[in-house]
């Protein structure tokens, strides 16, 4: 049985009372109470106005108090210096959640915010939960609900939108309610002082109404909360986000309206990537993208074809796809063939492929048959443009009868209105989008191809960190500990080297000399030619500030170099510590690519991995992707991939290609540092060299931050949460044999499906309910691909032997034990199940315990699962471990046993 949301009480309420429901026209609680009362609201409503005796025809209550009954929700449309008492009026009342239309709170200032505090300080002591304040309200279509003072109504639906704008939600609704758009939910939430986006992405996963959830952000509270919901609504419904503050001027105004800090759009829009969410510009795009998410349109990739019967139009759509960096696809030379044989002699011949203002339905289905068999070509555009001897009805008629037999994706642009409109209706009916211009055909190809791409990132889990337990690592840790307490925050570049080659990350080795002398034994050490570098916290750039010198080949060089490092940087920066000179190999490498990998704190998102061209060139050129850790292979790519740099990596000026793996590596050396290293405020590898040979980073700049170490949560400062490594462990059975415990990880997936195929048939339907054999590939994914922040799935494993009973170096799971957030928030489901050659072996309760202790560390109340009534192995194991047994409430078949975590 699926539990209720906890939030499903303030956005179904069977009972709502306006606070401040008026018979003044105009005002927020007439506006309110009267569109609930004219949209049909199934449940009971009731107004509050201590001044009448009736409201709008309706009974009027002096209070809330005074109604004597159940009200589930009260929405609060009176000046903000009132709320507080309604709030306790509501709480003493049994009201659980409140929507605060109001503003005049934390964006308002200081004293805004106190007033806020005390709201809310207010709401916890009650138990209350308060949507805004500063919002619109919600509307919920199929219960005619209308609780907002917008006077749009809104269509019943499949959209859930979501936003931190009311004038957004009544631009959004004027928009739909032109263009026959309708919505499961509009949910307009303000300040978020307490219901935040989070909370209401958990609702949505469980609301069926919901297929589509369209967002409109200003501003993130709750990193970790918001993007650990992000990608789990997102693995299951698609997610078109719109985001104000994307440069400067925006994100100020957003902040003052919001209340929030400004978020960086350039970590935003790599936070909404990797959730897998699509990102759009405008509300008119939020909508073709929800629209083409739910036709037939697939994009496999980016390479687009474009099929035109007009030059001009053709030309129009290639320059917005050069724009917005959609490649135009190259067409193989056998799709050149069929082409030159379909088409008259004087079409295009390249891409876009004009087939000519006379072009027939039969042209057009051959060109569109032609491209889309291309291995080169990921999408096609086709292109009408209502010429005198075009028939626009007759062409997409031919393109609908071939469309299901394609291969690719299509997507139409019929241009203009009278004589295409009929046309362009018929294709949308068949599931084909269409549009008036190129423009927007080709923005809308590129948010949609941008939404499959990202769903990929979304897949994406880190594998484990490999410097778990290892001396080095606890060294790191223990240096920087030392050098906190001696309140230092910049490190020396031996310091911040010695902690990157704890973590495996290749480094020139690194020498300070405090005198000229120290500096020519160092020299002769390390061997010629040295690098010298001045040694100072306060020079971030040393070149610039006269402290490098390069290529030093003897001992005299040294002497005067060094002599010459310390007058110039005193001349120039004469308020700099210099703590000495460093000493280090020049790194001579004739094919090396000078590289930049760095590391900064975002104040809502923590830990950010950038990566550019480096050296010199940073500066000049500004190219740097970044990421959100923790990384894996394919993210690091991706993170290289997104850069100009990226194309001088290969075959470049008769270099060969750089050895790009050792690039990945060293990208996943630094993502394990950040994970497991809260204190790193900032990271500069500056320059990494990459050549054939491998990588090495030749200046290093490591910023700790004293209070990034006081969290109890060891991945606290992170917004996505990695492996956790620190719940692996290994238990020796009885019989001698080590098994491990350890959170499940995305590469499992092959074992898991063994395991399952292995299993007994009874085991496998005591585990599934079901009679399956195997697991489909879409349960493979959700089983394997978690997030640990929010569900947990603890498998044990042994080492495969063969027939010799030799260890093969692979693992071989015998039993898996997972629990998964229920809707109340307070407690989690579990399931377990254990290879029938390994029962009574002690192989179950040792997950069962690994999990409850997960589950409450995590902080959750209660533990609870379905159990058939015949499965008596499991009741024996539930009753030892503290469950106790209840009957179920749907299903006689089944019992559900529960173990409370506290008191």
């Amino acid at each position: 049985m699926l539990e209720q949301h906890y939030l499903t009480s303030l956005f179904e309420p069977k009972s709502v009372a306006v606070i401040g429901a008026s018979d003044r026209e105009n005002s927020v609680g007439n506006v309110i109470f009267k569109n609930i009362l004219g949209s049909g609201y199934k449940g009971r409503l009731y107004a509050i106005n201590p001044k009448h005796e009736t409201i709008q025809g309706q009974q009027s209550y002096k209070s809330i108090e005074e109604i004597g009954a159940r009200v589930e929700m009260a929405v609060i449309a009176t000046r903000p210096q009132t709320v507080p008492q309604l709030i306790e009026q509501c709480g003493r009342s049994g009201v659980r959640n409140v929507i605060v239309i109001a503003s005049g709170f934390s964006e308002a200032g200081h004293i805004g915010a106190a007033l806020e505090r005390k709201v809310m300080e207010i709401a916890r002591s009650y138990n209350v939960r308060i949507l805004g304040p500063n919002c619109l309200g919600i509307i919920r279509p199929d219960l005619g609900l209308n609780a907002t003072f917008t006077k749009i109504s809104a269509a019943p639906g499949n959209l859930a939108l979501v936003s931190q704008s009311g004038a957004m939600c009544s631009a959004v609704l004027d928009w739909a309610k032109s263009n026959q758009v309708g919505f499961s939910s509009v949910i307009s939430i303000g300040m978020t002082a307490d219901v935040d986006f989070g909370e209401i992405l958990d609702y949505l996963i469980y609301d069926s109404r919901t297929h589509y959830i369209l967002m409109y952000v200003e501003g993130i509270r709750n990193a970790r909360r918001f993007m650990s919901a992000l990608r789990s609504a997102a693995r299951i419904k698609p997610i078109i986000l719109l985001k104000a503050g994307r440069h400067a001027a925006g994100s100020a105004a957003a902040a003052t309206h919001s209340g929030m800090a400004a978020v960086s759009d350039t970590v935003f829009d790599a936070a909404v990537r990797r959730a897998g969410v699509v990102r759009v510009q405008n509300v008119g795009q939020l909508f073709y993208a929800a629209k083409a998410l739910a036709s037939k349109f697939r994009p496999l990739g980016n390479r687009l074809a474009i099929i035109t019967n007009g030059g001009g139009p053709g030309a129009m759509a290639a320059d917005r796809a050069g724009d917005m960096g959609i490649p135009l696809a190259e067409l193989s030379n056998e799709t050149m063939a069929v082409l030159n044989k379909a088409l008259p002699t004087n079409w295009s011949h390249s891409n876009p492929i004009d087939i000519g203002g006379d072009a027939t339905p039969e042209r057009y289905r051959d060109a569109i048959m032609a491209v889309t068999h291309d291995p080169n070509v990921d999408s096609t555009l086709v292109m009408l443009s209502p010429q005198a001897m075009t028939d626009p009805l007759a062409v997409a008629q031919a393109i609908i009868e071939v469309s299901d037999t394609l291969n690719r994706s299509l997507i139409c642009c019929w241009m203009g209105e009278e004589q295409v409109r009929e046309a362009r209706n018929l294709l949308e009916a068949a599931g084909i989008p269409a549009f008036r211009m190129p423009e927007t055909a080709i923005e809308l190809f590129h948010h949609i191809s941008k939404y499959y791409r990202n769903q990929k990132l979304l897949l994406q889990t880190p594998e484990p960190t490999r410097q778990h337990g290892r001396p080095e690592a606890e060294g790191a840790k223990m240096l920087i500990e030392a050098l906190l307490a001696e309140r230092r925050k910049v490190l020396s570049e031996m310091e911040s080297k010695a902690i990157l080659r704890a973590f495996k990350v290749p480094v020139a080795q690194t020498m300070v000399a405090r005198t000229a002398t120290e500096a020519l034994l160092l020299a002769e050490q390390i061997g010629f030619p040295i690098a010298m570098k001045v040694d100072s916290p306060d020079l971030t750039h040393k070149s610039d500030a006269g402290g490098v010198r390069l290529n030093i080949q003897n001992a005299p060089a040294v002497r005067n170099a060094y002599h010459d490092i310390i007058d110039t940087v005193q001349k120039r920066h004469p308020n700099a510590k210099i703590n000495g000179v460093s000493i280090e190999p020049f790194l001579s490498r004739p094919n090396g690519r000078e590289l930049m990998i760095g590391v900064f704190r975002d104040p809502i998102f923590g830990p950010v991995i950038t990566f550019g061209a480096g050296g010199f060139d940073v500066e000049i050129f500004s190219d740097r992707s970044v990421a959100l850790p923790p990384l894996n292979k394919f993210l690091a790519k991706d993170l290289i991939d997104s850069t100009r740099a990226s194309m001088i990596l290969g075959q470049f000026h008769n270099m060969p290609p750089v050895d790009k793996e050792a690039i990945k590596e060293v990208l996943l050396c630094i993502s394990e540092m950040v994970c497991e290293l809260p204190w790193i405020q900032e990271l500069d590898l500056n320059p990494l060299i990459v050549d054939e040979n491998g990588a090495i980073a030749a200046d290093a700049r490591i910023v700790i931050d004293h209070a990034a170490s006081s969290s109890g949560d060891r991945y606290a400062h992170m917004s996505i949460y990695p492996y956790p490594v620190h719940l692996i462990q290994e238990w020796q059975m009885n019989d001698g044999k080590i098994v491990t415990i350890r959170p499940i990880r995305p590469e499992d997936a092959d074992m898991e499906q063994e395991f399952v195929k292995a299993m007994s048939d009874e085991s496998r339907y005591y585990r599934f309910m079901d009679t399956l054999r195997e697991l489909t590939q879409t349960m493979l994914v959700r089983f394997t691909q978690i997030d640990y922040d929010r569900e947990m799935a603890l498998v044990a494993t042994m080492p495969e032997l063969n027939a010799d009973g030799e260890d093969e170096g692979k693992e071989k799971q015998i039993g898996v034990a997972r629990y998964v957030g229920n809707p109340d928030g307070e407690s989690v489901e579990f399931a377990l199940a254990v290879g029938d050659d390994w029962q009574k072996c002690g192989v179950g309760r040792k997950l069962m315990t690994a999990l409850i202790e997960c589950a409450r560390s995590k902080g959750y109340r209660a533990v609870v699962g379905d159990v058939l009534s015949t499965n008596a192995k499991m009741f024996r194991l539930m009753t030892s471990l503290g469950f106790t047994i209840h009957p179920h409430p749907d299903d006689t078949a089944v019992k559900r046993v529960v173990k409370p975590l506290t008191g």
